[in-house]
């Protein structure tokens, strides 16, 4: 069976100007809902999340807040499968590009991988204005001096799941070039930083 794009429309925001950049939620839907719903109060019109989603299903909360998901693996994959399947849905807000993605919004080339070691190599390129990672869930902005003579920013929102550090997310406005690392909104008592389940280096 051949799967295609449910909804080619919706994901075509090319003109979207701020985002939410996340990684690492590891199942914590709470989190992921308080970190999606805080940047969409906050004028966030696209969602790129730089993969150890872990269970496809933990996306399911996004859906009510009708943003396009741009999602990629990391090394805590999960069922692939249900991935797949999940972003295929007729009335999926979930765009599952694989171990990687390249993508373009708001004028910008934006590139996605979950390793930093691959992020800080690309960036180096000059082939985007934004290389987004994850994996060692810790929040960074790093303007990169590219061989082109230009800046590409590398980013890292950390770790939205709160796993071994802070719930966080990057604001992004793509106009200015402009970031923030934002902690994700919490109640007070709502436990969220666990220990690590591996070490990260």
């Amino acid at each position: 069976m051949r799967l295609t794009d449910p909804r080619p429309d919706f994901f075509a925001k090319l003109q979207a100007v701020k985002i939410c950049l996340l990684s690492d939620s590891h199942d914590n839907r709470r989190l992921l809902e308080h970190a999606v719903q805080d940047a969409k109060m906050r004028g966030a019109e696209v969602v790129l999340h730089c993969g150890d989603v872990v269970a496809p299903t933990t996306l399911r909360v996004l859906k009510k807040f009708e943003l396009p998901v741009h999602v990629i693996h990391g090394n805590n994959t999960g069922d692939l499968y249900a991935m797949a399947k999940l972003s295929h849905e007729s009335d999926s807000v979930v765009r599952y590009h694989g171990q990687d993605a390249a993508l373009h919004l708001g004028g910008r080339g934006i590139f996605l991988v979950h390793y930093p070691h691959y992020a800080a190599a690309l960036a180096l390129t000059g082939d985007y204005d934004l290389v987004c990672c994850g994996h060692d869930h810790k929040a960074s902005i790093h303007p990169v001096e590219n061989v082109r003579g230009g800046l590409t920013y590398l980013l890292n929102p950390g770790t939205v799941g709160g796993v071994g550090a802070k719930p966080s997310y990057i604001l992004i406005d793509l106009e200015t070039l402009t970031f923030e690392v934002r902690d994700v909104p919490v109640e007070t008592g709502e436990a969220c930083n666990m220990p690590p389940v591996t070490v990260h280096n």
